[in-house]
């Protein structure tokens, strides 16, 4: 999910450098090849409709971008939880439990690491 987010605010970012790239093209047009243009479509009003467009798109990441945070918040809740029950669980060999598989192992080094990277 996490990944999924990152990619979601490079498009964002390119998006926006697109955008960024085409009203700086539209505005070198404009001003080289019409200086007076008496078309149908104003420049300048596609123009101000394209620079609304990239403030829909600012809007929407700065509205991601609390999501991930949160997300990453949550991820670190769940691995810091799940790892302070294993090592409860481990504590009380009274309980009757079998010790964990490789595999288990494996999961509960990756998540002592992904809490650390966080």
């Amino acid at each position: 999910m996490e990944a999924e987010i990152n990619k979601m605010e490079l498009r964002f970012q390119k998006a926006d450098s697109y955008l960024d790239y085409i009203q700086y093209r539209l505005e070198y047009e404009i001003k080289t090849n019409h200086p007076d243009s008496t078309g149908k479509k104003n420049p300048v009003t596609l123009l101000k409709e394209l620079l609304a467009i990239k403030s829909q798109y600012q809007a929407l990441q700065a509205h991601v971008k609390p999501i991930a945070v949160k997300q990453k918040e949550t991820k670190s809740c769940v691995c810091a939880t799940v790892l302070n029950d294993h090592n409860n669980t481990t504590k009380q060999p009274d309980l009757g439990l079998s010790p964990w598989t490789k595999e288990e192992k494996t999961a509960a080094e990756q998540l002592k690491s992904h809490t650390s990277d966080l």
